[in-house]
Order: structure tokens, then C-alpha cells, then sequence
């Protein structure tokens, strides 16, 4: 059976709740394995995909051996390195697993490379950690290509800009091209409205125009630092401009009686909403564990954007 007849199959790197993973499938792809440290996102991994290969390991330790040849090799590697919300340590950070994700690339030797980070890993302090990657990439044959794009653009309510590595072989990756923005953006308001009245709010009509664009980066806070809040202090200013309480996640939408002056905060289903997951994506744990699978996901819209673009390079003869 040729390729034409089979679907390409990618192997995920920290899945974490499942945003990219997610996102690829949509774009085409078939999950050949999703490698992910922590128990309770693998556990949402589960929950939403029962016939994936869910691996809960170290990458650090990971052996790649049994997915060579897949098509795509795609990951979301550790931003903190990278954050201007940290201290930027790069390759100093015990974090940066950019050589792990090459290294398990070289093991593999997949068609394709996708790597996403924070828009710091742009940034003119890391120029010559990227140009390394780049290097790397081209000696195994490789033509990245990299770009930051913007969430909002791809029909997410929130601005959430990336920073994307894509790496083709070297036969098709002249067929690669950048997906372009949609016209329209989506609003929070768009988003939220029918969340905000699912609990009877009468004013959540009022509420909503207020809301009528696009929002801030949602932040999903560490293992370590950060409970369920949506950002920064700036951020959180952000979110109030918009009629959102930025303070923490309620555990339900506001009710009937719910003053209009009582900013309103996000449940976990409307954080997710904000992220561009669906909402039959199930998320494992409490709140604080979930929105920590939300705020650190790359939305699957952006990961379909992307992924199909990749996806269209490879069948192209």
C-alpha cells in the first residue's frame, strides 16, 4: 500500500494535555505514539484518545528506536529556558531539551520536523543557540524554516504567539509554504457568550460587548509556581478590560442573579474554549491541573494550520 493510501503518522513529544497532538490529527495525521513525563496528562491523554500509544517517560531517557521512520516528529519542548517570564537561561537550563528532541530526530529520521517555544526563543539573546538548531537540522538532511505566529490569526481568541520550527527533507521541502492568517479574528465574547449565559446569567448579553476582542496570551503556570490564574499582573489588567476576572477559575459560569459589576472569571471550560480545544476534549484532575494542561497547550487550530501546510509538502511530487 502506498503512501497515498495511508494516513502519515507523527510521534509527539511532550504532549502534555494533548493541544498539538490533537491539532495534527485534525490536520491529517496519525498518532504513532504520544511521549509525555507527567501521570496526569498522560491520564487526559487516555481519557480523550484510548487507541494511542500514551508513553509517560523522561525524553531525556527516552528510546526513539521503535517509531523510525515515522513521517513527523513534532514537540512542544520545555519554554521556560526561553521565557522572558524567567531568567533565560537557554542551553544553561537543566530544562532545554532542544538537544534531546534533535537527538531522538536523528534516531527517527522522520520526513519532517515540527518545534514550537515561547516567542523569546526569538529573540536576538538566542540567535545563535537557534542558528545552531538550524545547523543541526540541515547536517541530517533537513531545511528548517522558522517563523512566530500569532494564535489570533488562526481563529484562537487570544493573542498567544509561538515560535515555530518547521524542518522538511530536503525533496519536498521546497513545497513548504507558511499557512496565511484568516480574515476574520475570533472574539472572547464569540467564544464565551453561550458559556457565560449556560447558568441562566441574564447579563451575559451585556457582558459580551465588552468582550469583543481578542484576548491576552493565557499563561498556564508551572509545575512549581503558579495556581489557576490567567497571568501576570499586566495580563490580569488585560482580562478586565475584556469583563474577566483574571484571579483564579470558578468552578461554574455565573448564575442568574450574578451582579454586573461582579466581574465574572473563566471556568475550565471556557480557559479551554480560549485555547481553541473542543469541548468533548476531557481534561484529568482538579482545576489547577487541568488549566495547567490548558495554558500550556499550543492550540490545536494553530497545530492544524501548520500541520496541514506541513502535511500538503510531503504529498506534493
Amino acid at each position: 500500500m502506498g503512501r497515498a493510501a495511508t494516513k502519515p503518522r507523527v510521534l509527539e513529544l511532550c504532549a502534555g494535555g494533548g493541544g498539538q497532538a490533537l491539532g495534527l490529527e485534525i490536520a491529517g495525521f496519525e498518532c504513532a505514539a504520544a511521549v509525555e513525563i507527567e501521570a496526569r496528562f498522560c491520564e487526559t491523554l487516555r481519557l480523550n484518545r484510548p487507541t494511542w500509544k500514551v508513553i509517560q517517560a523522561d525524553l531525556k531517557g527516552f528510546d526513539a528506536s521503535d517509531f523510525r521512520g515515522v513521517d513527523l516528529v513534532a514537540g512542544g519542548v520545555p519554554c521556560p529556558p526561553f521565557s522572558i517570564a524567567g531568567k533565560q537561561r537557554g542551553q544553561d537550563d537543566d530544562r532545554d531539551l532542544f538537544p534531546t528532541a534533535l537527538r531522538i530526530v536523528a534516531q527517527v529520521k522522520p520526513r519532517a520536523v515540527l518545534l514550537e517555544n515561547v516567542p523569546g526563543f526569538g529573540s536576538a539573546k538566542f540567535e545563535d543557540y537557534r542558528n545552531g538548531v538550524a545547523r543541526e537540522l540541515l547536517s541530517m538532511g533537513y531545511v528548517p524554516s522558522m517563523r512566530i505566529l500569532q494564535a489570533s490569526d488562526f481563529g484562537v481568541p487570544q493573542l498567544r504567539p509561538r515560535f515555530i520550527i518547521v524542518a522538511i527533507e530536503k525533496s519536498h521541502a521546497k513545497h513548504f509554504v507558511w499557512p496565511e492568517p484568516f480574515v476574520d479574528k475570533r472574539t472572547v465574547a464569540g467564544a464565551l457568550v453561550d458559556l457565560m449565559a449556560s447558568n441562566g446569567w441574564k447579563h451575559a448579553s451585556r457582558w459580551s460587548r465588552q468582550a469583543e476582542a481578542v484576548g491576552p496570551t493565557l499563561v498556564g503556570g508551572s509545575k512549581l509556581h503558579g495556581g489557576p490564574d490567567l497571568g501576570p499582573t499586566r495580563a490580569r489588567r488585560q482580562w478586565a478590560e475584556l469583563g474577566v476576572n483574571g484571579i483564579g477559575i470558578a468552578d461554574e459560569a455565573p448564575g442568574p442573579e450574578h451582579p454586573i459589576d461582579h466581574v465574572p472569571k473563566l471556568t475550565v471550560r471556557m480557559a479551554a474554549r480560549i485555547q481553541g480545544f473542543p469541548d468533548n476534549w476531557i481534561f484529568a484532575g482538579g482545576k489547577t491541573a487541568a488549566y495547567r494542561q490548558i495554558g500550556n497547550a499550543l492550540p490545536p487550530p494553530v497545530a492544524t494550520a501548520v500541520g496541514s501546510a506541513i502535511k500538503r509538502a510531503l504529498e506534493t511530487v
